[in-house]
């Protein structure tokens, strides 16, 4: 089997899965964040829900860490009170990002298994974990029976064959990967990772390409930890962890081979992340660039309805105080 088959079957109690096949998965890890989190709190209480594993289950709180905006301050404060009630973990608002923390607290590893309501969730496969975002209400099944169903993916291969050129980061690596591939080519596939000079990819330069997975199309874009990965991750789930990899029989849909040293340092345009350019030759070129002339009576208006803002937001949130 190959990688995301072998993390499949082993949290489905299955000796084989193939492609194609609908089974249900144990997820060791299921966490909302604060944007979505209360919507999961609402579908278990309105199903009369209880969570199956409080261990298992977290709330991260990323997306306004400040909790300033009204409306998040009250997700987080509805995740806070269900929390308590259940003895579910937040990490808080100055943890970070939820999907680092699940890497960086040893909560996913090499091979194994997290939702969460984070669309990118997916950067998990940077420790070769499986890690899937989902809605509020598969979530919530989630912490109810700590199992959620999936379909088999099909899987491809790239294969980085030659040197890594001088100075290319991490990210010119994924986006000469979008503009090979695009957002649609790899659509709904697991893509693995492999390759002499992938093997030295750092933890965070494989969080940098695994995150943008979402933007190729890609259920997941999957690598296999090397030893230094390994250690980290043992070290910070406090016990030596098993290398889950392929077999070396594997099959997969497709194998690209690509050449390494062709690629070059590339910035996206606006709008869509796989329309890339090479940045080699953008300082010869003018770029033109429009800007607001922010002098004279625009300015003044616009000083204006800053100021009606704000007095609005002042008598809201009195009004509601009273």
């Amino acid at each position: 089997m190959n990688l995301i088959e072998k993390i499949l079957a082993n949290h489905a109690k299955q000796a084989v899965v193939k492609p194609g096949e609908i089974i249900d998965v144990e997820m060791d890890v299921r966490a909302a964040r604060d944007f979505g989190g209360a919507n999961v709190v609402k579908n278990l209480r309105d199903n009369h829900l209880s969570v199956e594993d409080p261990s298992r289950t977290f709330f991260t709180f990323d997306c306004n860490p400040t909790g300033s905006d009204q409306k998040y301050a009250v997700n987080q404060h509805i995740c806070r009170m269900y929390a308590r009630e259940q003895g579910i973990r937040i990490y808080d608002i100055n943890n970070g990002i939820g999907t680092h923390t699940l890497i960086h607290e040893g909560l996913a590893y090499s091979g194994s298994t997290a939702v969460t309501t984070d669309s990118h969730a997916n950067i998990l496969g940077a420790v070769g974990a499986f890690g899937q975002g989902m809605g509020d209400k598969d979530i919530a099944a989630a912490w109810a029976k700590g199992r959620v169903w999936f379909k088999v993916p099909e899987s491809v291969k790239i294969h980085l064959k030659g040197k890594r050129p001088e100075g290319l980061t991490a990210k010119d690596i994924v986006l000469n990967l979008l503009h090979e591939f695009g957002a649609n080519k790899l659509l709904g596939y697991a893509v693995e990772i492999v390759g002499e000079e992938v093997e030295k990819f750092t933890l965070d330069e494989r969080i940098t390409i695994s995150s943008m997975a979402t933007e190729m199309g890609c259920i997941i874009i999957l690598f296999t930890p090397n030893e230094a990965i390994m250690q980290y991750s043992s070290q910070r789930a406090g016990r030596a962890l098993p290398l889950i990899k392929a077999d070396e029989d594997a099959t997969y849909k497709a194998v690209y081979e690509i050449d390494f040293t062709g690629f070059t340092t590339r910035v996206s345009r606006p709008g869509k992340p796989h329309d890339t350019v090479e940045t080699q030759g953008l300082d010869e070129k003018r770029i033109k660039i429009d800007s607001l002339n922010m002098t004279g009576d625009f300015s003044a208006t616009l000083r204006k309805l800053i100021s009606l803002l704000i007095r609005i937001r002042i008598f809201l949130v009195r009004r509601f105080q009273n």
